[in-house]
């Protein structure tokens, strides 16, 4: 029988990565315990073949963000200092929040991601906006809003019901030290798992975040926010990695160490049976990505936004039905968050191993070709440089 390690060595941008051979081989006789070796469905702007015209300009996202505090924030968290925020819509009053979701549903978009900046208690004051949101909802009852709750009780879970919220996002945090020195916020560990108790007992779609290693690069309190998820399940989750660009000098976050990763992600899947896992487009570039995309596909996630060269074509050889959505970030997380009444499994579309294999070829070849026309300097292509970015969701 052919061996995980084995076939990872048949892709050719993989073939050098290294990988903890033990955990692949748990990885494989995981899956191996299921007669179906599952499915992926990789969101990426990468393979020309299957682009739209509506990626005909990225920036254009179909699933904008905004914020009603602009880049305000009271918290500062070490990983963000609100930077996140910065580059959102604003919508400071319920007025502009009307106006923008007027421009953006002209301009083409499905649905909005909307946040805000925090209080000292990690809540943001969305009360003036619900009956805004609400008129929104009425007016335009196909639009969807995906809204990060931040800590909630049951009242405020219900009044984000009531206005019409489709999809309700948090970050799940699952150690007393992260949420006092990471967040500098005196609130517990009880306090998150009474949010997302609150928000599971509405009729919101539910889709929480990990973020791995948001204890300035460790892992802590991953194992703990997992058992939090496992005993309210929600809709999906989607992990993340910490990507600390605008952590301060004081306080310096490390690259999480990929293999506790990848561990977290098997745990994970075996942990939430099958609630949908995706794998968001915030972690670290380079190396590091390629690992953490090897082992999300091995470790069985059902989701992968922007994929490392090589995912596609690894997890195609390991008989997983592959599908591909040539999407950019934003659109990625919405369809996902908003498409578990099974119509995200019908999007995109479905790709055999000869065709992405002939596809990566191409692509490797239009990269050789322009490294000879510069002198032998690497391209960056739209799928590399939106990986290096990412965002928090």
């Amino acid at each position: 029988m052919t061996t995980w390690n084995e076939v990872i060595q048949r892709v050719e941008p993989l073939e050098d990565i290294p990988v903890d051979a033990a955990l692949v081989n748990d990885l494989q006789q995981s899956i191996q315990r299921g007669s179906d070796p599952g499915s992926v469905h990789f969101y990426t702007p990468t393979f020309k073949s299957y682009q739209t015209s509506e990626l005909a300009d990225c920036g254009k996202s179909a699933w904008p963000a905004m914020s009603i505090t602009g880049g305000d924030c009271k918290l500062a968290c070490d990983h963000c200092k609100a930077k996140i925020l910065e580059p959102m819509i604003p919508v400071r009053t319920p007025e502009d929040l009307w106006a923008q979701v007027n421009n953006v549903i002209e301009s083409g978009a499905q649905g909005m991601l909307l946040t805000g900046g925090s209080n000292h208690r990690n809540e943001v004051e969305y009360d003036p906006y619900y009956s805004t949101i609400r008129r929104i909802k009425d007016e335009f009852p196909e639009f969807r809003i995906a809204l990060h709750t931040a800590l909630v009780d049951d009242n405020i879970a219900t009044s984000m019901e009531q206005a019409g919220i489709d999809a309700a996002m948090m970050d799940v945090i699952g150690a007393q030290d992260t949420i006092t020195q990471v967040y500098h916020l005196r609130r517990s560990v009880d306090d998150f798992e009474q949010t997302l108790e609150s928000l599971v007992n509405t009729n919101m779609k539910v889709v929480p975040h990990i973020v791995i290693g948001l204890h300035y690069g460790k892992l802590l309190g991953e194992w703990n926010a997992l058992e939090m998820l496992a005993r309210h399940l929600p809709d999906a989750v989607v992990l993340v990695v910490v990507m600390p660009f605008y952590a301060p000098a004081s306080r310096p976050f490390e690259t999480p160490d990929v293999h506790a990763v990848g561990r977290f992600f098997h745990d994970a899947r075996e942990r939430l049976g099958d609630t949908p896992l995706l794998l968001g487009c915030a972690r670290p570039p380079g190396e590091a990505k390629s690992q953490i995309d090897s082992y999300a596909v091995m470790a069985g996630l059902s989701g992968i936004a922007h994929p490392a060269e090589g995912v596609v074509e690894l997890a195609a050889r390991l008989g997983k039905k592959v599908r591909v959505t040539p999407a950019c970030c934003s659109i990625a997380v919405g369809d996902e968050v908003m498409a578990e009444d099974g119509t995200s499994a019908e999007s995109g579309v479905e790709i055999d191993l000869d065709t992405i294999v002939a596809e990566e070829a191409r692509r490797r070849e239009q990269e050789r070709k322009a490294r000879q026309g510069l002198g032998g300097i690497r391209i960056v292509t739209e799928g590399n440089a939106a990986a290096g970015g990412g965002c928090h969701v």
